[in-house]
Protein backbone atom coordinates (compact mmCIF):
# COMPACT_ATOMS: atom_id res chain seq x y z
CA UNK A 1 0.00 0.00 0.00
CA UNK A 2 1.20 3.58 -0.87
CA UNK A 3 2.13 5.71 2.10
CA UNK A 4 -1.02 7.60 2.98
CA UNK A 5 0.79 10.07 5.52
CA UNK A 6 1.57 13.39 5.41
CA UNK A 7 3.75 14.46 2.91
CA UNK A 8 4.48 17.96 4.26
CA UNK A 9 4.66 19.94 8.07
CA UNK A 10 1.68 21.71 9.34
CA UNK A 11 1.98 25.71 8.18
CA UNK A 12 2.63 28.61 10.48
CA UNK A 13 1.36 31.95 8.89
CA UNK A 14 2.57 34.47 11.64
CA UNK A 15 5.12 37.24 11.77
CA UNK A 16 4.41 37.80 15.53
CA UNK A 17 7.59 36.54 16.99
CA UNK A 18 6.47 35.56 20.18
CA UNK A 19 3.46 33.54 18.93
CA UNK A 20 5.76 31.55 16.21
CA UNK A 21 7.96 30.32 19.29
CA UNK A 22 4.96 29.41 21.51
CA UNK A 23 3.88 27.69 18.22
CA UNK A 24 7.10 26.01 17.94
CA UNK A 25 7.14 24.76 21.37
CA UNK A 26 3.52 23.32 21.18
CA UNK A 27 4.81 21.47 17.80
CA UNK A 28 7.64 19.92 19.77
CA UNK A 29 5.25 18.75 22.46
CA UNK A 30 3.59 16.95 20.02
CA UNK A 31 6.35 15.82 18.02
CA UNK A 32 5.49 17.39 14.85
CA UNK A 33 7.19 19.82 12.52
CA UNK A 34 5.93 23.00 11.37
CA UNK A 35 6.67 25.63 8.36
CA UNK A 36 6.66 29.04 8.95
CA UNK A 37 5.79 31.71 6.51
CA UNK A 38 5.95 35.10 7.97
CA UNK A 39 4.14 37.25 4.55
CA UNK A 40 0.72 36.65 3.66
CA UNK A 41 1.57 36.95 -0.07
CA UNK A 42 3.75 33.95 -0.20
CA UNK A 43 1.09 31.58 1.77
CA UNK A 44 -0.41 30.08 -1.85
CA UNK A 45 2.26 27.17 -2.40
CA UNK A 46 1.80 25.96 0.64
CA UNK A 47 -1.25 26.52 1.59
CA UNK A 48 -3.53 23.74 0.04
CA UNK A 49 -0.82 20.72 0.69
CA UNK A 50 -0.19 21.18 3.92
CA UNK A 51 -2.39 18.92 6.32
CA UNK A 52 -2.83 21.57 8.60
CA UNK A 53 -2.62 25.81 8.32
CA UNK A 54 -2.04 28.04 11.71
CA UNK A 55 -3.29 31.54 11.17
CA UNK A 56 -1.71 34.24 13.95
CA UNK A 57 -4.67 36.48 14.53
CA UNK A 58 -1.65 38.95 13.12
CA UNK A 59 -1.91 38.02 10.19
CA UNK A 60 -5.41 37.36 9.62
CA UNK A 61 -6.22 40.72 7.86
CA UNK A 62 -3.69 40.48 5.15
CA UNK A 63 -4.53 36.62 4.75
CA UNK A 64 -8.11 37.63 4.34
CA UNK A 65 -6.92 39.88 1.73
CA UNK A 66 -4.70 37.46 -0.32
CA UNK A 67 -7.94 34.99 -0.63
CA UNK A 68 -6.21 31.60 -0.87
CA UNK A 69 -8.72 29.14 -1.20
CA UNK A 70 -11.27 27.81 1.16
CA UNK A 71 -9.76 24.77 2.84
CA UNK A 72 -10.39 22.15 5.86
CA UNK A 73 -7.92 22.10 8.52
CA UNK A 74 -7.51 25.67 9.53
CA UNK A 75 -6.94 27.38 12.89
CA UNK A 76 -6.84 30.66 13.83
CA UNK A 77 -4.58 30.91 17.27
CA UNK A 78 -4.00 34.03 19.35
CA UNK A 79 -2.39 34.67 22.74
CA UNK A 80 -4.68 38.15 23.34
CA UNK A 81 -7.44 36.83 25.04
CA UNK A 82 -8.87 40.38 24.88
CA UNK A 83 -9.08 40.77 21.34
CA UNK A 84 -12.65 40.60 20.02
CA UNK A 85 -11.79 40.46 16.52
CA UNK A 86 -10.25 36.99 16.69
CA UNK A 87 -14.07 35.60 15.57
CA UNK A 88 -14.24 38.68 12.57
CA UNK A 89 -10.78 36.92 11.38
CA UNK A 90 -11.34 33.41 11.74
CA UNK A 91 -14.69 33.93 9.75
CA UNK A 92 -12.61 36.09 7.03
CA UNK A 93 -9.99 33.19 6.63
CA UNK A 94 -12.53 30.49 6.89
CA UNK A 95 -11.04 28.81 9.84
CA UNK A 96 -13.05 26.23 11.61
CA UNK A 97 -11.40 26.88 15.11
CA UNK A 98 -9.74 29.39 17.50
CA UNK A 99 -7.58 28.48 19.59
CA UNK A 100 -6.73 30.95 22.10
CA UNK A 101 -3.37 30.51 24.19
CA UNK A 102 -2.63 29.54 26.59
CA UNK A 103 -5.43 28.12 27.24
CA UNK A 104 -6.32 26.17 23.97
CA UNK A 105 -3.01 24.69 24.04
CA UNK A 106 -3.34 20.93 24.90
CA UNK A 107 -6.23 21.20 22.32
CA UNK A 108 -3.94 22.55 19.66
CA UNK A 109 -0.69 20.00 20.77
CA UNK A 110 -3.67 16.77 19.97
CA UNK A 111 -4.25 18.63 16.73
CA UNK A 112 -1.20 18.70 15.35
CA UNK A 113 -0.42 15.33 16.53
CA UNK A 114 -3.54 14.00 14.97
CA UNK A 115 -2.60 16.23 11.50
CA UNK A 116 0.51 14.63 11.14
CA UNK A 117 -1.01 11.14 11.45
CA UNK A 118 1.23 8.49 10.63
CA UNK A 119 1.45 6.80 7.34
CA UNK A 120 0.49 2.92 8.25
CA UNK A 121 -3.27 3.85 9.00
CA UNK A 122 -4.76 2.36 5.96
CA UNK A 123 -6.20 3.91 2.67
CA UNK A 124 -8.98 6.56 2.49
CA UNK A 125 -10.46 6.89 -1.02
CA UNK A 126 -12.85 9.24 -2.23
CA UNK A 127 -15.20 9.26 -4.92
CA UNK A 128 -17.12 12.50 -6.32
CA UNK A 129 -19.54 12.62 -9.31
CA UNK A 130 -18.58 15.05 -11.89
CA UNK A 131 -22.47 15.82 -12.28
CA UNK A 132 -25.31 14.64 -10.99
CA UNK A 133 -26.40 11.07 -11.51
CA UNK A 134 -22.49 10.33 -12.83
CA UNK A 135 -22.75 7.07 -10.66
CA UNK A 136 -20.22 7.93 -7.83
CA UNK A 137 -22.20 6.38 -4.87
CA UNK A 138 -22.22 3.01 -7.12
CA UNK A 139 -18.72 2.92 -7.84
CA UNK A 140 -17.93 3.73 -4.41
CA UNK A 141 -20.14 0.56 -3.14
CA UNK A 142 -17.69 -1.53 -5.83
CA UNK A 143 -14.41 -0.14 -5.05
CA UNK A 144 -15.58 -1.34 -1.17
CA UNK A 145 -16.15 -5.24 -2.85
CA UNK A 146 -13.28 -4.79 -4.25
CA UNK A 147 -11.57 -4.65 -1.55
CA UNK A 148 -13.83 -7.29 0.14
CA UNK A 149 -12.21 -9.45 -2.74
CA UNK A 150 -8.75 -8.52 -1.31
CA UNK A 151 -9.33 -9.95 1.65
CA UNK A 152 -10.21 -6.83 3.47
CA UNK A 153 -13.19 -5.34 5.50
CA UNK A 154 -13.57 -2.12 4.17
CA UNK A 155 -15.80 0.55 5.74
CA UNK A 156 -18.16 2.80 3.72
CA UNK A 157 -18.93 6.15 4.18
CA UNK A 158 -21.76 7.99 2.82
CA UNK A 159 -20.28 11.76 2.94
CA UNK A 160 -23.30 13.02 0.56
CA UNK A 161 -25.98 14.38 3.07
CA UNK A 162 -28.25 14.67 -0.03
CA UNK A 163 -27.70 11.40 -2.05
CA UNK A 164 -30.12 9.36 -0.71
CA UNK A 165 -28.27 6.76 1.68
CA UNK A 166 -25.65 4.45 0.59
CA UNK A 167 -27.83 1.52 2.81
CA UNK A 168 -30.40 1.83 0.06
CA UNK A 169 -27.62 1.10 -2.64
CA UNK A 170 -26.48 -1.61 -1.01
CA UNK A 171 -30.42 -2.48 -0.03
CA UNK A 172 -29.95 -2.49 3.52
CA UNK A 173 -31.97 0.49 4.95
CA UNK A 174 -33.81 -1.73 7.47
CA UNK A 175 -30.51 -3.16 8.51
CA UNK A 176 -29.78 -2.02 12.63
CA UNK A 177 -27.26 -0.15 13.74
CA UNK A 178 -26.46 3.41 13.80
CA UNK A 179 -26.09 6.05 10.65
CA UNK A 180 -24.71 9.49 10.81
CA UNK A 181 -27.05 11.65 13.33
CA UNK A 182 -26.11 8.84 16.05
CA UNK A 183 -22.23 9.66 15.38
CA UNK A 184 -22.67 13.30 15.01
CA UNK A 185 -20.80 14.82 18.17
CA UNK A 186 -18.14 11.69 18.02
CA UNK A 187 -15.01 13.45 18.62
CA UNK A 188 -11.05 12.84 19.29
CA UNK A 189 -9.54 9.06 18.77
CA UNK A 190 -12.89 6.51 18.57
CA UNK A 191 -12.45 2.76 19.59
CA UNK A 192 -11.45 1.14 15.93
CA UNK A 193 -13.18 -1.91 17.29
CA UNK A 194 -16.15 -0.17 18.50
CA UNK A 195 -16.83 1.83 15.35
CA UNK A 196 -16.63 -1.49 12.89
CA UNK A 197 -18.86 -3.81 15.71
CA UNK A 198 -21.25 -1.09 16.22
CA UNK A 199 -21.96 0.15 12.50
CA UNK A 200 -24.60 -1.95 10.32
CA UNK A 201 -23.01 -4.87 8.36
CA UNK A 202 -24.59 -4.51 5.14
CA UNK A 203 -23.80 -7.22 2.38
CA UNK A 204 -20.67 -7.84 3.85
CA UNK A 205 -19.63 -4.69 4.21
CA UNK A 206 -19.58 -2.22 7.15
CA UNK A 207 -21.55 0.72 6.10
CA UNK A 208 -22.15 4.32 7.96
CA UNK A 209 -24.91 6.47 5.43
CA UNK A 210 -27.98 8.54 6.75
CA UNK A 211 -31.43 7.79 8.16
CA UNK A 212 -34.22 9.07 6.50
CA UNK A 213 -35.36 12.04 8.94
CA UNK A 214 -34.26 15.39 8.29
CA UNK A 215 -30.24 16.09 7.33
CA UNK A 216 -28.40 16.73 10.62
CA UNK A 217 -24.98 18.70 10.36
CA UNK A 218 -22.03 16.91 10.63
CA UNK A 219 -19.10 18.39 12.69
CA UNK A 220 -15.66 18.37 10.70
CA UNK A 221 -14.11 16.44 13.63
CA UNK A 222 -16.73 14.31 13.56
CA UNK A 223 -15.67 12.96 9.80
CA UNK A 224 -11.85 12.86 10.53
CA UNK A 225 -12.95 10.65 13.57
CA UNK A 226 -14.44 8.69 12.08
CA UNK A 227 -12.01 8.05 8.93
CA UNK A 228 -9.11 8.07 11.20
CA UNK A 229 -10.94 4.84 13.45
CA UNK A 230 -11.87 3.24 10.06
CA UNK A 231 -8.43 3.51 8.39
CA UNK A 232 -7.17 2.05 11.56
CA UNK A 233 -9.36 -1.26 11.76
CA UNK A 234 -9.74 -1.93 7.90
CA UNK A 235 -7.08 -0.50 6.11
CA UNK A 236 -9.15 0.55 3.68
CA UNK A 237 -12.53 3.27 3.94
CA UNK A 238 -14.36 4.37 0.75
CA UNK A 239 -16.09 7.76 1.27
CA UNK A 240 -19.25 8.57 -1.31
CA UNK A 241 -18.69 12.55 -1.47
CA UNK A 242 -20.73 15.58 -2.59
CA UNK A 243 -20.20 17.53 -5.74
CA UNK A 244 -20.37 21.08 -3.88
CA UNK A 245 -18.31 20.61 -0.44
CA UNK A 246 -19.57 20.94 3.07
CA UNK A 247 -17.46 21.52 6.08
CA UNK A 248 -17.90 17.91 6.97
CA UNK A 249 -16.61 16.75 3.34
CA UNK A 250 -13.60 19.56 3.13
CA UNK A 251 -13.12 17.53 6.35
CA UNK A 252 -13.07 14.21 4.37
CA UNK A 253 -11.29 15.62 0.98
CA UNK A 254 -8.51 16.90 3.10
CA UNK A 255 -8.16 13.11 4.93
CA UNK A 256 -8.49 11.12 1.26
CA UNK A 257 -5.38 9.49 0.30
CA UNK A 258 -6.76 10.16 -3.33
CA UNK A 259 -9.99 11.31 -5.01
CA UNK A 260 -11.60 9.70 -7.85
CA UNK A 261 -13.66 12.36 -10.63
CA UNK A 262 -16.30 10.03 -11.93
CA UNK A 263 -17.30 11.39 -15.35
CA UNK A 264 -19.63 10.27 -17.94
CA UNK A 265 -18.28 10.78 -21.37
CA UNK A 266 -20.53 13.35 -22.39
CA UNK A 267 -19.70 17.24 -23.24
CA UNK A 268 -21.93 18.94 -20.94
CA UNK A 269 -20.80 16.15 -18.37
CA UNK A 270 -17.18 17.72 -18.87
CA UNK A 271 -18.18 21.22 -18.40
CA UNK A 272 -19.48 19.86 -15.16
CA UNK A 273 -16.68 18.70 -13.80
CA UNK A 274 -14.21 21.01 -14.46
CA UNK A 275 -16.57 22.85 -11.98
CA UNK A 276 -16.34 20.15 -9.16
CA UNK A 277 -12.76 19.92 -10.02
CA UNK A 278 -12.66 23.57 -9.32
CA UNK A 279 -14.05 23.04 -5.88
CA UNK A 280 -12.42 20.02 -4.71
CA UNK A 281 -9.02 19.93 -5.76
CA UNK A 282 -7.35 21.95 -4.04
CA UNK A 283 -8.40 19.85 -1.14
CA UNK A 284 -6.82 16.81 -2.02
CA UNK A 285 -3.95 15.19 -2.21
CA UNK A 286 -4.29 12.95 -5.36
CA UNK A 287 -7.28 13.91 -7.57
CA UNK A 288 -7.42 11.50 -10.50
CA UNK A 289 -10.48 10.91 -13.48
CA UNK A 290 -12.71 7.81 -14.32
CA UNK A 291 -14.41 7.85 -16.84
CA UNK A 292 -17.85 6.09 -17.62
CA UNK A 293 -19.04 5.30 -21.18
CA UNK A 294 -21.14 5.08 -23.48
CA UNK A 295 -19.94 8.23 -25.22
CA UNK A 296 -22.45 9.83 -27.71
CA UNK A 297 -20.36 11.71 -29.44
CA UNK A 298 -17.27 9.45 -29.44
CA UNK A 299 -15.26 11.03 -26.59
CA UNK A 300 -12.42 9.25 -26.16
CA UNK A 301 -11.72 8.95 -22.02
CA UNK A 302 -7.96 10.46 -22.44
CA UNK A 303 -9.63 13.73 -23.90
CA UNK A 304 -11.72 13.83 -21.07
CA UNK A 305 -9.23 13.53 -19.04
CA UNK A 306 -6.82 15.85 -20.73
CA UNK A 307 -9.47 18.19 -20.94
CA UNK A 308 -9.73 18.89 -17.49
CA UNK A 309 -5.76 18.67 -16.46
CA UNK A 310 -6.31 15.36 -14.75
CA UNK A 311 -4.55 11.96 -14.61
CA UNK A 312 -6.61 9.37 -16.11
CA UNK A 313 -7.18 6.45 -13.08
CA UNK A 314 -9.91 4.25 -16.02
CA UNK A 315 -12.82 3.63 -17.48
CA UNK A 316 -15.43 1.41 -18.43
CA UNK A 317 -18.63 0.86 -20.49
CA UNK A 318 -21.89 0.82 -19.33
CA UNK A 319 -22.68 -2.10 -16.98
CA UNK A 320 -26.47 -3.44 -18.90
CA UNK A 321 -29.16 -3.75 -16.31
CA UNK A 322 -28.06 -2.04 -13.40
CA UNK A 323 -30.20 0.71 -12.71
CA UNK A 324 -32.71 -2.18 -12.49
CA UNK A 325 -31.00 -3.90 -10.33
CA UNK A 326 -30.66 -1.09 -8.13
CA UNK A 327 -34.09 -0.68 -7.60
CA UNK A 328 -34.40 -4.00 -6.82
CA UNK A 329 -31.37 -3.52 -3.53
CA UNK A 330 -29.20 -5.75 -5.50
CA UNK A 331 -25.61 -3.93 -4.96
CA UNK A 332 -23.13 -2.81 -7.98
CA UNK A 333 -20.11 -4.34 -8.19
CA UNK A 334 -20.50 -7.43 -6.18
CA UNK A 335 -20.45 -9.91 -9.31
CA UNK A 336 -18.15 -10.23 -11.94
CA UNK A 337 -19.16 -7.15 -14.90
CA UNK A 338 -17.75 -4.08 -16.61
CA UNK A 339 -18.01 -2.34 -12.74
CA UNK A 340 -16.53 -4.70 -10.84
CA UNK A 341 -13.29 -5.09 -13.88
CA UNK A 342 -13.15 -1.68 -12.73
CA UNK A 343 -13.28 -1.16 -9.62
CA UNK A 344 -10.27 -4.25 -8.98
CA UNK A 345 -8.09 -1.92 -12.11
CA UNK A 346 -8.51 0.81 -9.92
CA UNK A 347 -8.38 -0.34 -6.34
CA UNK A 348 -4.86 -2.52 -7.82
CA UNK A 349 -3.47 0.89 -8.32
CA UNK A 350 -3.40 1.80 -4.35
CA UNK A 351 -3.14 -1.76 -3.25
CA UNK A 352 -1.05 -3.68 -5.72
CA UNK A 353 0.29 -5.97 -2.62
CA UNK A 354 -2.86 -7.87 -2.28
CA UNK A 355 -4.10 -10.18 -5.23
CA UNK A 356 -7.89 -10.15 -6.10
CA UNK A 357 -9.69 -13.76 -4.93
CA UNK A 358 -11.44 -15.78 -7.73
Amino acid sequence: MPASGVDRPTLVLSSDADLVDRLLRLAAAAGVELEVTRDAQRCHPAWSAAPMVLVGADLAPDIATAAPRRRSDVVLVSADLDDHRVWQYAMEVGAEHVALLPDGESWLVQRLAEAQRPSSEGLVLGVVGGRGGAGASTLAVALAFSGLRRGLQPLLVDGDPMGGGLDLVLGGEDVAGPRWPDLAAARGRLASSALGDALPHVQTLHVLSWDRGDVCEVPPEAMRTVLDAGARETGLVVVDLPRRPDDAARAALSRCDAVLLLVPAEVRAVASAGRVANAVGPLVRDLRVVVRGPAPTSLEPELVAESLGLALAGWCRAEPGIAAALDRGEPPGRTRGPLSRLADSLLGAFVPDRAVEA
